[in-house]
């Protein structure tokens, strides 16, 4: 929890202004009792209209003072804790951007959303409360004690009997509740998976009518997490109705003293001022009881933030498992991918690990085209995920320009490639926006070029604003084949040296996937194109073709090579195409 108070530093002015606002709010408040005091002794009971109204007149301009402190106080305390949130939540934002998918998968994407709302909101409103009564907890507390122990010392002994029991209360309710709050913390990720999973696959929910599966999923989550926290916010309520009832009883027997103390006095003066201290005494008694309250339900809160505090620094303390090692120098020719002996393993959320690729080698060149063909759970993908560092090789190395990419940062890497996805991704905005995303400068002459080679030009024309027609979230109002054309131009607009296309033609007809190939190798002729396919149409003019069984390296060549010595190969090909086709 210290650890997080570094981000109210470029704040602590305005934090220590609102500490001093919170002191003088107290203090008037304080003085009121006081202030009543004297009316009722000097004014009421002598009938002395002056007095009454002199006291008057300051104890209303004091509660004037003290509204416009109190409201001065709220704003500055919100304004502190939303502040200090806000930077929080950025910072934690930036650090995720630096995880690798690795790192990602060990905290799961459904608690890092919660770390960054809600447990930030925890700790936020912890900050916001201790600005609000760290420091009346104290002056009421102790500003109270000593003007009650001023207006009656025997009266006074009664807070130490009352103080003692508020505070055990306070103790136990804190002991009851505290092994709950990381629960809670942990059955709100398990509910925004579910949540995140149902919107996602609400076609599929749908399609294999699951609807009511899923509806059961999700009252099952939402009901474990509201009953935990209905109990803990059972336990905590509790306090302030016991707190308010020991108050009243006290109250009551404090009236129940004054009425016998004032029954052995014989002197009118005496009950008469008797009757405004012992006032004064009860206001002040109510003073301290709400300052203990206040700190105890501060107590109860602490043991939450610390919680939440926790799983913030365990994200923003997270080493990431990629290091940038030292530079070498070397020689190498511009816009080459090279695998050398490179092997990878997913670790599994149990600890053990899976083997994806093992021993694979290669080199891809400039102006070449370069295709990765297997069957499903071959590794391809993880191929193209290795080289820009989405996950680091188990042995080996990947080069590129001749560079280890573990020896180049992150920014290097990405401003070479232009990555294509399994997965078309647009973002909500217009088609120039999603086009423009890897190069913000680019002219609408470049954005047309980059949709005629990716085959989307005729399409976009067609469209009511062209090139600043509106894209809905992750492109549902276009086709699966026109989604996949868009993310091409995108990357093709980045005017990369290395490009991936991670299965990004299964979504375009035989026709448009051959017109879409000859004029990326005709206009991408200085860099390296690599792509990973399923279909031998897509890759059977390729300059060389990788085939991967089982996560190795079983043949390397053209078509024509590959279908005279690799079975593999010659087995997906057969599955596929004619024998007639393939040997054309």
């Amino acid at each position: 929890m210290l650890k997080l108070l570094r981000y109210l530093k470029p704040h602590k002015h305005f934090a220590l202004f609102t500490l001093f606002l919170a002191a003088i709010n107290n203090v008037l408040t304080l003085g009121f009792p006081l202030l009543l005091s004297e009316i009722i002794n000097e004014g009421i009971n002598k009938g002395d209209l002056e007095s009454i109204k002199s006291d008057g007149i300051i104890m209303l301009v004091c509660c004037f003072i003290a509204m416009l402190v109190s409201i001065a106080n709220s704003y500055c305390s919100s304004k502190v804790s939303t502040s200090f949130a806000g930077e929080l939540r950025a910072d934690i934002f930036n650090k995720v951007e630096t995880f690798s998918q690795g790192d990602i998968d060990k905290i799961g994407i459904p608690s890092l959303i919660t770390r960054t709302i809600n447990d930030i909101r925890q700790v936020q409103d912890f900050i916001l409360m201790s600005l609000r009564t760290i420091i009346s907890v104290p002056i009421m507390l102790i500003g109270g004690t000593i003007m009650a122990v001023i207006m009656d010392p025997g009266l006074s002994l009664v807070l130490l009997i009352v103080l003692p029991v508020i505070a055990v209360i306070a103790l136990l309710v804190a002991k009851k509740i505290l092994p709950y709050f990381d629960k809670i913390q942990k059955k709100v990720d398990k509910l925004n998976l579910i949540i995140r999973e149902k919107i996602s696959g609400i076609r599929v929910i749908r399609a294999f009518n699951r609807t009511k599966h899923e509806d059961k999923r999700f009252k099952d989550a939402n009901d474990d997490l509201t009953g935990m926290v209905v109990t803990v916010q059972r336990i905590f309520a509790s306090l302030i109705p016991i707190v308010t009832l020991l108050a009243f009883l006290l109250i009551i027997l404090l009236v129940a003293i004054g009425y016998v103390q004032i029954n052995r006095l014989t002197d009118a003066v005496e009950i008469q001022n008797t009757i405004g201290d012992l006032q004064a005494f009860i206001i002040y008694l109510v003073f301290v009881i709400i300052a203990l309250s206040n700190a105890a339900a501060m107590f109860i809160m602490l043991p939450r933030a610390k919680v939440s505090a926790k799983r913030i620094n365990a994200v923003l303390e997270m080493q990431p498992e990629m290091k940038i090692l030292p530079k070498e120098e070397n020689n190498s020719e511009k816009g080459v991918i090279e695998f050398r002996n490179v092997s990878f393993k997913y670790k599994n959320p149990d600890g053990d690990y899976t083997d994806v690729l093992k021993d694979v080698s290669f080199t891809a060149n400039p102006g070449k085209v370069t295709a990765i063909i297997g069957g499903t759970g071959s590794g391809k993908s993880t191929i193209l995920n290795l080289i820009p560092r989405f996950y680091d090789v188990t042995d080996g190395a990947v080069f590129l320009d001749g560079y280890d990419v573990r020896q180049m940062d992150f920014a290097s890497i990405y401003s070479k490639i232009g990555y294509i996805p399994q997965q078309a991704f647009l973002f909500s905005g217009t088609i120039a926006d999603n086009l423009r995303y890897g190069k913000e400068n680019a002219t609408d002459a470049e954005l047309w070029r980059a949709l005629e080679i990716a085959q989307a030009k005729d399409f976009v024309e067609k469209l009511p604003d062209g090139l600043y027609s509106m894209i809905s979230q992750n492109g549902t109002n276009l086709s699966g084949g026109q989604k996949q054309r868009l993310c091409i131009a995108r990357a093709i607009v980045k005017e990369a040296l290395f490009y991936m296309f991670d299965d990004s033609f299964s979504a375009l007809d035989f026709a448009t996937d051959a017109r879409l190939r000859a004029a990326l190798k005709k206009n991408l002729k200085n860099s390296s194109i690599l792509i990973v396919a399923q279909r031998v149409g897509t890759i059977i003019d390729a300059d060389k073709i990788i085939v991967l069984d089982k996560g190795q390296v079983v043949g390397t060549g053209t078509h024509e090579e590959l279908v005279k010595n690799c079975d593999v190969y010659k087995d997906i090909v057969a599955s596929q195409i004619s024998e007639e086709e393939a040997t054309k």
